[in-house]
């Protein structure tokens, strides 16, 4: 007796932002968001966070047909926010090449380059210097 393996389809994406990286997985559904075995609304406590995160569903009229389920780690909320909202982004493009277009136009597709400076020594941080002090 052979064992038949359903084929779970799913398309997965990397999404970076700041030293946060998110690694996404959208599989056909209702629009179940799930951040780190949790719920988005239980993740995220402020409703611009979760805006954010929705944004590349909502300009893509997608909200209701896919779950989402994420793996987010490194940063704060805000910069893993922003790293899901590229992950899904990506995501969305391989399922769909019809959505490249308009998320390329809003700006979800590129990546947000900036990043913390690296502190240098004999300062106090990146350029902060130590007080002058003149007598």
């Amino acid at each position: 007796m052979v064992a038949k393996k359903v084929a779970n389809t799913y398309t997965h994406a990397t999404g970076r932002r700041k030293s946060s990286v998110a690694r996404v997985r959208i599989v056909a559904g209702k629009g179940k968001i799930t951040i780190n075995k949790v719920d988005i609304d239980q993740y995220f406590g402020l409703a611009t966070l979760k805006l954010i995160v929705r944004q590349p569903l909502v300009l893509t009229n997608t909200v209701d047909k896919y779950d989402i389920f994420v793996t987010v780690n490194g940063g704060g909320l805000g910069g893993q926010a922003g790293a899901i909202r590229h992950g899904i982004a990506r995501a969305l493009v391989k399922e769909n090449e019809e959505f490249k277009q308009v998320l390329k136009s809003a700006g979800l597709l590129t990546r947000d380059p900036r990043m913390k400076e690296r502190k240098k020594y004999g300062l106090h941080k990146a350029r902060r210097a130590v007080q002058f002090s003149k007598r």
